[in-house]
């Protein structure tokens, strides 16, 4: 028979339990729903295709994971990872771009950055930790070393000068300590850290400062984070556009004395008995050290079509407003042609197609894609997947889809299917190249 004291006791132990268990229900219930909205979004992402993440991105040690979620709260992008059946998965590939916030925040190391996937290879030049390639005196920071967020590429450019600046210097006062080829975030950064460092050095910059980034579209959102600019300090950009980002960086051009060459490319790069001869149309630089911080691009990627000669075709967009009330053809599948074909279809009068030849936009920003169903569902634009060019008239343009031929009249013709990746200038300087299928 129970004594009134032990039912006290079952009644205190019920008060302090009670509490546990509907916290540990609730708990269960809330993971159990999470996980249910986390596969059905993995789900819907394996449907459409959006599998293959555009650039550096997180590989899961399951073994190692302890699903404590650290990882996906770090992530500024937000609906990149999830936990699904106790362990983290990565939901939406395509929305990663290389923070790389998610490693430093996992507690037990289960997350390794790799570049590439075993469907999708990515050539990335070898470079060790202080950004030198396997040719001694040059150096890769940036975009060309698959660093494409601007907040990464100002950090390599200042980390890469960083081991410059700690290398013998030359005794012929002739000859400079480094070459910085490109003026984009990453050399840009790494000229501010040859200033810093009391280098000799020159800035070359085939079209204008800014590289890549003065090339967006005017008015584009240029999502960056705070990052360390050398003789600047912390830069607390959070969200800025294009035009903003630029006016700062001719703030510190003027502040600084920062000299760039714009306009002038460079066109040899010959090794000599203590460095190397850069050679321009306008100069020739004896050098201790190259940094080559130029972007991946290289030459445009061209489409091999009748009619590609014509001076309505064109391989970037500069200034949307240009084609208002224009019928605009758009090329390509990524972030630039989404960005411009959106961009087009919001000018008055104006109607583009955008032609892809694939099935899904795998490689292009959420945002991106959204804007383009909003730009569908207001008729200012027409998407047709797994098509592409066969000719270019000067008033037409002669597509193919599932085998069959459209022609629709045009004005314009975009066409942004990314670049041919200067591998052969790498390969002639004797710079390795490594094609990552989801490696680091």
């Amino acid at each position: 028979m129970e004594t009134p004291n032990n039912l006290g006791q079952y009644a205190i132990l019920l008060v302090y339990l009670a509490p546990v268990a509907l916290i540990w229900w609730w708990r269960t219930r809330h993971a159990r729903a999470a996980t249910r909205r986390h596969r059905e979004a993995l789900r819907e992402t394996q449907q459409a295709g959006l599998t293959e993440p555009a650039s550096l991105h997180p590989l899961i040690n399951r073994d190692l994971c302890i699903a404590c979620n650290a990882c996906a709260k770090a992530c500024p992008e937000h609906d990149v990872l999830a936990i699904i059946h106790d362990k983290v998965e990565l939901i939406n590939p395509t929305h990663c771009i290389g923070h790389g916030a998610c490693k430093k925040a996992c507690p037990v190391d289960a997350i390794t950055l790799v570049f590439g996937t075993e469907k999708r290879g990515v050539d990335i030049p070898h470079v060790s930790p202080s950004f030198e390639t396997n040719v001694p005196g040059i150096f890769i920071a940036g975009e060309l070393g698959g660093m494409g967020l601007i907040r990464n590429a100002i950090t390599q450019g200042r980390q890469a000068m960083d081991s410059i600046a700690k290398k013998e210097r030359s005794r012929d006062p002739g000859r400079l300590d480094v070459v910085i080829i490109g003026a984009g975030p990453a050399g840009f950064s790494a000229s501010l850290g040859a200033m810093k460092h009391k280098l000799k050095f020159v800035t070359l910059e085939q079209e204008t400062l800014g590289g890549t980034v003065s090339h967006y579209p005017r008015g584009k959102v240029v999502m960056t984070q705070p990052a360390e600019l050398p003789l600047v300090g912390k830069v607390r950009f959070r969200e800025t556009t294009k035009e903003e980002l630029m006016a700062f960086w001719e703030k510190v051009v003027a502040d600084t004395g920062l000299k760039v060459n714009c306009g002038e490319p460079m066109s040899k790069i010959e090794a000599d008995a203590e460095g190397y001869v850069v050679t321009t149309p306008k100069s020739s630089y004896k050098t201790r050290n190259i940094l080559l911080s130029i972007g991946r691009r290289g030459t445009p990627r061209k489409l091999g079509v009748p009619g590609e000669e014509l001076p309505k075709v064109v391989y970037r967009l500069i200034d949307p407003e240009q084609y208002r009330g224009q019928k605009v053809l758009v090329v390509g599948g990524g972030d630039s042609a989404l960005e411009a074909a959106t961009s087009i279809a919001a000018q008055p009068g104006s109607h583009v197609t955008l032609s892809y030849r694939s099935e899904a936009f795998s490689r292009a920003k959420e945002k991106n894609r959204q804007k383009v169903a909003d730009a569908e569902a207001r008729g200012t634009l027409t998407v047709l997947m797994k098509s592409n060019t066969k000719e270019i008239t000067p008033d037409k343009v002669v597509l193919e889809q599932n085998g069959e031929q459209i022609e629709i009249d045009n004005d314009a013709v975009i066409v942004s299917a990314g670049g041919i990746l200067p591998t052969g200038m790498l390969k002639e300087l004797g710079i390795s190249v490594e094609t990552k299928r989801g490696t680091a």
